[in-house]
């Protein structure tokens, strides 16, 4: 088991690992992912994913909302207006509170427009949304966001659905070190190796959607991304040597024949 659930708002999880629902061939594919990757929280596309039209396929029929957490967030928005109708929507729906902004900025990079993001948090936080943000992995907006009352930190890694991985370890440790609510790298995670660099960086989670999705065997890399974040999360817990610039022998060099 991991040290210290990871808790957002009144939610407490013990799986570090979040996942999200769109991309899969069929709603049965994402359970199944779902259920491999142990993963207690899932985010819902509210403009882009029946949950309850029941003469169509629904979510809910595959992922209980009793035993899983669903986290409706705002893929696809890309001005505050529409981010704040989508969540006031999902809380008529749904009565969600903990929810997810993304305001993006245009439809080819996927980056975030963080004077939008940070307007819509403002507004968001007063209605008494309980806001986990997408944002740029600028440390200065990090931090403002908090302020701002913000429930977690989500800084991309690269680009939505890239694949390519953690490109700012800096940014993301300044990011760590000055937060004092979860950190949550959002986006641009490819493989396992990518999940856990960003868990032994001293991250509270990953939320991880196109690599488990369009993986080959999406079953199988939820099951790698699970093992992935675990491992990432005890290294970190173990305290890494320091690194140095030449070698040193394994064992002692005292009493040699």
């Amino acid at each position: 088991m991991i040290k210290n659930n990871l808790k957002i708002g009144k939610h407490v999880m013990k799986s570090r690992l979040i996942v999200g629902t769109g991309k899969y061939k069929n709603f049965k594919q994402t359970a199944e992912a779902v259920k491999a990757s142990g993963a207690d929280m899932v985010t819902v596309a509210v403009r882009r994913v029946n949950i309850l039209d029941k003469k169509k396929p629904v979510l809910m029929d595959f992922l209980n909302p009793k035993k899983i957490i669903y986290l409706p967030n705002t893929a696809g928005c890309f001005n505050s207006k529409d981010a704040l109708r989508t969540l006031r929507l999902a809380r008529e729906m749904g009565g969600w509170k903990l929810v997810k902004l993304e305001v993006l900025g245009d439809k080819k990079t996927l980056y975030p427009n963080m004077i939008e993001t940070l307007k819509s948090t403002e507004v968001l936080v007063k209605e008494g949304f309980k806001v986990m943000v997408y944002c740029s992995d600028d440390p200065i907006i990090a931090k403002k966001l908090e302020d701002l009352g913000a429930s977690a930190i989500m800084p991309l890694a690269s680009p939505i659905g890239s694949g390519r991985g953690i490109k700012n370890k800096l940014n993301l440790s300044i990011i760590i070190k000055n937060a004092k609510v979860p950190v949550i790298v959002d986006a641009g995670i490819g493989t396992a190796s990518d999940a856990t660099i960003a868990m032994e960086l001293g991250c509270d989670g990953v939320l991880i959607n196109t690599a488990i999705a369009k993986a080959k065997n999406p079953v199988m890399m939820a099951v790698s991304m699970k093992h992935a974040v675990i491992a990432g999360r005890k290294s970190f817990l173990a305290g890494r040597i320091k690194p140095q610039i030449y070698g040193s022998p394994s064992s002692s060099t005292k009493g040699l024949i």
